[in-house]
C-alpha cells in the first residue's frame, strides 16, 4: 500500500492573505504533503461573504512554499473558459515547479457561474463540461497545437506555452455514482470522495472499482482521497462539545463529525480512524481542522499522529 498522503485546507474563507500566507508556510514546516484551496468566486452561501480568489491565491502559495503539492477542492469546468484556464493552470505549475494537482467538479453555485458571464447548464450538462474540459486540457498541456470540437469546449489550433512543470495529476471530485465516478474511473489520477459523503465511502470505493473494471482499468492505478473535518483534542473530555459545535455549524456540509468513519477524537483515535480508511484503500486525505485558528489542530495532528504513518 502507497504510504498515506495528508493534505490541509488551507484557512480561505473570511480570512485574509496574511493568514492565508502564514497558515500555509506553517503547514508545510509541520510536515504535510498538499495544501488545498477551494474555488468559489463568492463564499458560500453568500456573495457577501470574502474568499480569496483560488488560482491567485495558488499563484501566491506557489512562489511561497517549497515542497508540499497544491490543488483545489474543486474547480467548477465550466465557471472559466477552459482554454484560459488551463493556461492559468499550466502557468501556476511552471512558478510551482510541478507541484500543481488541479482537481475538477461540476460547481452547485449559480450565481458564481452567471455573475462571472458563465452559462449554468443542468447537472447532466455540467457533467458533459467536465469530461470535456478534462480530454481537452490532458492534450493542451502536451501536444503542440491543439483543436478540439466538443459539445461545451471547442478551440481552434490554441498552443499552451509554456507548458506545466510536470503533467498534472488530475484530482475529480463528486460522489455520483453514474456519471461522476464514471468520469473518474476514465480520467482521474485522484478521485476524492467529499466530506459530506464520508460516510459512504465502502460502497463509493466499490462503485469506483466496478467503473473501472468496465474500462479496462486496474482500480489500483487511482489513487482514493478523503475530504474530512477533523475534530481532535488532547483529552477524550474535550472532544463532545466540539462535535456538538461542528454539528451545529456544518449542518452535515463537512460530514457527521460523530459518523462511523469521522476523524474525531484523541490523537491515538483519530488514528484509528485513519487505519480504518487505509483498510478500504483509501490512502490519501484532505484535512480541515476544526476551531477558529485550524494551526491548533494541525499541530496535535502533526505531532501525535503523522509520525505514525510515516
Amino acid at each position: 500500500m502507497a504510504t498515506p498522503h495528508f493534505g490541509l485546507n488551507v484557512p480561505q474563507i473570511k480570512r485574509t492573505w496574511e493568514e492565508s500566507r502564514r497558515a500555509a508556510l506553517e503547514f508545510e514546516a509541520m510536515g504535510f504533503d498538499s495544501l488545498w484551496v477551494n474555488d468559489h468566486l463568492y463564499g458560500p452561501a453568500s456573495p457577501r461573504i470574502p474568499i480569496l480568489e483560488a488560482w491567485s491565491l495558488l499563484a501566491g502559495l506557489a512562489a511561497l512554499t517549497q515542497r508540499v503539492e497544491l490543488g483545489t477542492v474543486v474547480t467548477p469546468a465550466g465557471m472559466r473558459n477552459p482554454v484560459y484556464l488551463g493556461k492559468v493552470i499550466a502557468s501556476v505549475d511552471q512558478i510551482s515547479g510541478g507541484r500543481m494537482i488541479p482537481g475538477f467538479g461540476a460547481g452547485w453555485m449559480e450565481r458564481e457561474f452567471t455573475d462571472f458571464g458563465m452559462p449554468f447548464l443542468p447537472i447532466g450538462q455540467r457533467l458533459a463540461q467536465v469530461r470535456e474540459t478534462v480530454e481537452f486540457l490532458k492534450r493542451f498541456w502536451q501536444e503542440d497545437t491543439v483543436s478540439f470540437d466538443g459539445e461545451f469546449v471547442r478551440a481552434v489550433d490554441v498552443v499552451c506555452e509554456p507548458k506545466p512543470a510536470r503533467m498534472p495529476p488530475i484530482l475529480m471530485g463528486g460522489a455520483g455514482e453514474r456519471v461522476a465516478l464514471r468520469i473518474a474511473a476514465e480520467h482521474g489520477t485522484i478521485w476524492n470522495n467529499p466530506a459530506s459523503r464520508q460516510g459512504e465511502l465502502p460502497h463509493k470505493c466499490a462503485v469506483l472499482r466496478r467503473h473501472c473494471e468496465e474500462i479496462g482499468r486496474d482500480p489500483t492505478t487511482i489513487t482514493i482521497s478523503q475530504q474530512a473535518l477533523v475534530v481532535i483534542a488532547p483529552e477524550a473530555a474535550q472532544v463532545d462539545p466540539m462535535v456538538e459545535k461542528a454539528q451545529q455549524i456544518f449542518h452535515g456540509h463537512m460530514g457527521d463529525p460523530a459518523g462511523p468513519l469521522a476523524l474525531t477524537g484523541t490523537p491515538e483515535r483519530v488514528r484509528d480512524q485513519i487505519q480504518a480508511h487505509l483498510d478500504l484503500g483509501c490512502t490519501m486525505f484532505i484535512l480541515e481542522f476544526f476551531g477558529r485558528d485550524s494551526r491548533e489542530g494541525a499541530a496535535l495532528f502533526a505531532k501525535r499522529v503523522l509520525p505514525h504513518f510515516r
